[in-house]
């Protein structure tokens, strides 16, 4: 997620944290896996003589960077795909190997920012909410079509709305008579239900990230997003990961967790690791979560809730798919 500091020019979230985590240096291979603005590609290719790869499922994001590839030629190059499939992506322009990675993880600000794009109720517009607008349902075909309970799963798993039943029983009365079209539309339905209470969050807030987040499979595609990463970062390479709500966090810091070994660590619960356990692919360059500065969150709120986690691969191969097996899915449970 990011903020704009000028029309062309954006302020990633943390960047000065991504920039130290990844320590691009000169002739290094370099991986935006969420370039949005390239705000982070830009970073990386002023830091060091360096190349970068921007992957973006969304064609606005790929066609705005033309200016950028101009501004950096052959050193700046652009795939569009699912960071899922970087391997495929990467492997297809003849890239087995990079030396880093980073995520930044959900909604971009020019696509919250803008309105056809349907992802915030601050503005008017159709309810879509697709990253990528050519693949998938969209979040009106979602509210129009699924049932009740499968509705209040979806809120309730991936926006932690705890009004979540109450919430998809006011939908599916909604849309006995038209069809939920619009953002405003949908917003109302929620705000109707919970009205504006102390919280300082609009009532509507945790139903759109919910919906954002299944109709995008965001959890799923972190998940082969990790994987992937994994695959392609050399020995010594760096993994950086913004994630901005715990949702996202939770699921970077468990696969951190088990790529490191840390899952297994001797203790008195489980004395030793488990022989099927393969070895450790990463090292953790922090202990826990890096925060935004104080003064980061003043120039820009958005930045609030930011958790950054960096990582070093080590030599040790790809651990088997999946090993463990994964809680994601695009259904919610």
């Amino acid at each position: 997620m990011t903020g704009a500091l000028s029309a062309d020019r954006h302020s990633p979230v943390m960047l000065g944290e991504v920039l130290a985590g990844l320590a691009p240096r000169d002739g290094g291979i370099y991986v935006d896996a969420t370039f949005g603005a390239g705000g982070y590609a830009q970073a990386i290719l002023e830091a060091a003589s360096c190349s970068v790869i921007g992957i973006d499922r969304d064609p606005e994001a790929c066609r705005r960077a033309g200016k950028l590839v101009s501004r950096y030629p052959g050193r700046l190059r652009i795939i569009r795909g699912p960071f899922g499939a970087m391997v495929r992506l990467l492997g297809e322009i003849e890239i087995d190997a990079v030396d880093g990675v980073a995520f930044d993880l959900g909604v971009s600000s020019p696509q919250l920012d803008t309105p056809a794009r349907g992802f915030s109720f601050r503005f008017n517009g159709p309810l879509d909410m697709r990253m990528d607008p050519d693949a998938g349902e969209s979040a009106a075909d979602a509210v129009n079509a699924l049932g009740e309970a499968e509705l209040a799963s979806i809120l309730k798993t991936y926006g932690e709305e705890r009004a979540a039943r109450r919430i998809a029983r006011a939908i599916v009365r909604a849309r006995t008579g038209d069809r939920i079209e619009t953002t405003l539309r949908l917003a109302e339905i929620v705000r109707a239900v919970l009205p504006q209470g102390r919280e300082r969050i609009d009532p509507a807030t945790r139903t759109f990230q919910a919906l954002r987040i299944y109709v995008n499979d965001e959890l799923g595609e972190l998940d082969r997003g990790l994987a992937a990463a994994e695959r392609v970062l050399r020995p010594g390479a760096r993994l950086c990961v913004v994630a901005f709500h715990s949702l996202e966090d939770r699921r970077v810091k468990s696969f951190l967790r088990a790529r490191t070994g840390s899952r297994w660590a001797p203790s008195r619960h489980l004395p030793e690791a488990p022989a099927t356990a393969p070895a450790p692919t990463f090292r953790l360059i922090d202990a826990g979560a890096i925060k935004p500065a104080a003064e980061e969150i003043a120039a820009n709120p958005r930045a609030r809730s930011a958790r950054l986690r960096v990582a070093e691969r080590t030599a040790a191969p790809p651990w088997p798919a999946p090993w463990p097996a994964s809680d994601a899915g695009r259904r919610a449970a």
